[in-house]
């Protein structure tokens, strides 16, 4: 009895057998082959892909009313984190300027996180023309108790326009001057919350008003006299009170911003020769109309109160393309400072529509056109109706946008003097 099962375990496979493999059918189907990898771009095509070009080579067209026309090239290189989100920016150019020829610049933008940014920009031209600026911030979130933010600008620039004081200047006033100014900024803020800061704020600015250099452009001391040049000192201390709910500091979908502020200048450190004192409020709110569209809205308004030959240059302006707490406001139809006096009032409403999307550098840029619609006065006498005799434009802006610090606009807008086209980054409001 025992053979049969002495014969069975002696055809059993060893350790070292080879294995047992049973046979296939004739017609059973072999699995499919795995698909093959895309081909890589290479040569002139892996350049004009954005997904894998070394860095985006971005074409620089300028038409800023007040700044001439500049043509150049902006390679910009993009690194990404783990999440695909950008977190550092490197974005030199070399260029031409119909006012102060060939020039170029040198950035770096810096975003170890939501909380946490910094940047450097270094620039110059053949002519006139110098920048530098620093800023720093930290406790973007209101996420721990303290927020800081700091600042410092020293530039040379040949393009400001000076109209005179109110708002009705016509076009004929116009005068050119050399802005030459050291600017230190602080801020402190003592989060209440998460949605309630209160902060102070500190800034030093030393100014030079200098001849204007353009052609065909009175300079400011011809039209105006020497009076009216303003060379100064100006410190600023500033209390503020934020309640802010947006969903995003850069890119906000839905949400809103107020702040209400209240400070007063000197002409030195020592606070004791007072220049004015100011008080204002200034409010952003964002609705979410479709799943791809936001209505975007701003309005401000600030005071100069028992002012003492406050400079023009320390005075509400309005003009240009961007929003400048406590200082300039947006009229996307006129270059920047075309109305100024006293006191200022603003308001701007968009419709931000994104159209497409496509991949860059390992990141996703989301194309947006924007309709807008800008609106505001400066006046001299505080119970002026602010409403009353308000300057109108209209026009569109066309937005990249790298999510989650980025964004990149070219905004045309037309006025009672015609258009104005203005390039540059972050959205105005």
């Amino acid at each position: 009895m025992l053979l049969p099962c002495a014969a069975a375990i002696a055809q059993l496979p060893g350790p070292n057998a080879p294995e047992q493999v049973a046979p296939i059918p004739p017609d059973t189907p072999l699995p499919p082959a795995p698909p093959a990898e895309p081909a890589q771009p290479s040569g002139l095509a892996r350049w004009l892909n954005p997904s894998t070009a070394p860095f985006i080579p971005v074409p620089e067209i300028a038409t800023d009313p007040n700044g001439g026309t500049t043509l150049g090239l902006l390679p910009v290189w993009l690194s990404t984190n783990d999440e695909h989100q950008i977190d550092r920016i490197i974005a030199p150019d070399v260029l031409h300027n119909t006012y102060f020829g060939y020039g170029m610049h040198a950035r770096l933008y810096e975003y170890p996180s939501e909380d946490q940014q910094w940047s450097a920009t270094v620039g110059i031209k053949e002519r006139v023309e110098r920048e530098l600026d620093l800023e720093y911030q930290i406790g973007r979130e209101r996420n721990e108790r303290w927020s800081f933010t700091t600042s410092l600008i020293s530039d040379r620039s040949g393009t400001p326009r000076f109209y005179g004081i109110g708002n009705r200047t016509t076009e004929s006033a116009e005068s050119n001057y050399t802005a030459q100014q050291q600017l230190a900024d602080g801020q402190i803020g003592l989060n209440l919350s998460h949605t309630w800061q209160l902060a102070y704020t500190v800034r030093a600015r030393f100014m030079d008003v200098l001849p204007g250099t353009l052609p065909g452009i009175d300079s400011i001391q011809q039209l105006y006299g020497n009076a009216e040049l303003g060379s100064g000192r100006e410190f600023l201390q500033r209390l503020s009170l934020a309640y802010d709910t947006r969903d995003d500091l850069t890119i906000p979908r839905h949400g809103m911003q107020w702040i209400v502020y209240t400070g007063v200048a000197t002409r030195d450190c020592f606070f004791n020769e007072q220049l004015y004192k100011e008080a204002g409020f200034d409010g952003r709110m964002f609705w979410p109309v479709f799943a791809d569209t936001v209505l975007a809205a701003h309005m401000s308004l600030r005071y100069l109160l028992s002012d003492h030959n406050t400079p023009f240059w320390t005075l509400n302006t309005l003009g240009g393309e961007s929003s400048v707490l406590g200082s300039e406001e947006p009229l996307r139809g006129y270059g920047a400072g075309r109305y100024t006096d006293k006191d200022g009032y603003a308001t701007s409403l968009e419709l931000r529509h994104q159209v497409f999307s496509f991949g860059a550098l390992s990141s996703r840029v989301d194309i947006e056109v924007t309709p807008f619609v800008d609106a505001g006065r400066v006046f001299a006498d505080s119970s002026t109706f602010p409403l009353a005799h308000v300057h109108a434009i209209g026009g569109v802006g066309f937005r990249g946008i790298a999510r989650p610090f980025v964004v990149g606009y070219v905004d045309v807008g037309y006025g009672s003097e015609g258009a104005a086209v203005f390039t540059g980054i972050n959205y105005p409001f």
